[in-house]
């Protein structure tokens, strides 16, 4: 097991998912953590499980007030962090001739907007030499129906990390991005859908997917902690934990 003693690491949308999943891995390995979500008690839920090296605290990524608040909070308990994992992330399964002004506008609100003022207003609290690492998706490059709003949204935040990663540079803060396909996690990465159909999600995954079975929440972790801490020479990337499915992977024939 790594060794984050004396880390300072915060994770926006770490009360539940992949993001806990990562917090749970840096406190068993000494780190100082600090996780965000939007829902109270989502994030009461999370600061028991976490215990008191965790900090946890409501905070809306589409508030602006919000996320100064929140950069306000880490300058005042943390000073400088090593690294900021913004991983807030909202999808609906929505055709294109479905999707609403109200449901676009809350896709790119969460998944852009938010990654966006997050990254602008905690940059200059992340040490000299430390790290950014976004959550994206593997449908930023891919044409899954139902999911327009959702690839486009996180498409952007793709060309907005590498464009960070080139003004940060010279402060040798790396910028990079966590790029996962189909993972377990409670909610599977959508909303708003059946239990039925949350299933039938789920086949569908592990149908295609050349591993043939859903990535597990310890699986993405391992890969922002690799990004955040291992990845010394590596910026401006989007790593893919996918089992193979963005690759297009077959056996011969």
């Amino acid at each position: 097991m790594k060794n984050y003693q004396g880390k300072k690491v915060l994770i926006t949308g770490g009360t539940h998912g992949m993001g806990f999943a990562t917090a749970q891995m840096l406190l068993s390995a000494g780190a100082e953590v600090i996780v965000t979500g939007s829902n109270e008690q989502r994030v009461a839920v999370a600061q028991e499980a976490l215990g008191k090296e965790a900090v946890a605290l409501r905070s809306d990524a589409t508030s602006m007030a919000d996320i100064q608040a929140l950069a306000a909070y880490v300058k005042a308990h943390a000073g400088q962090v090593d690294l900021v994992h913004i991983n807030v992330g909202f999808s609906l399964l929505e055709l294109t001739a479905a999707v609403t002004e109200e449901s676009y506008d809350k896709t790119f609100d969460i998944n852009t907007k938010g990654a966006f003022f997050t990254a602008q207003q905690l940059s200059p609290l992340v040490k000299d030499g430390g790290a950014i690492v976004f959550t994206t998706s593997i449908a930023n490059t891919s044409g899954y129906a139902g999911m327009g709003t959702y690839s486009g949204a996180k498409a952007a935040v793709s060309a907005f990390m590498k464009v960070l990663a080139a003004e940060l540079a010279p402060r040798g803060i790396r910028v990079n991005a966590v790029s996962p396909g189909f993972i377990s996690t409670p909610t599977m990465g959508v909303s708003g859908v059946s239990a039925a159909e949350l299933a039938q999600f789920e086949a569908l995954g592990n149908a295609i997917t050349p591993m043939k079975r859903h990535g597990r929440m310890e699986e993405v972790a391992n890969a922002v902690l690799f990004l955040g801490f291992e990845a010394t020479f590596t910026t401006a990337a989007e790593l893919t934990v996918d089992g193979g499915l963005s690759h297009r992977l077959t056996l011969p024939s």
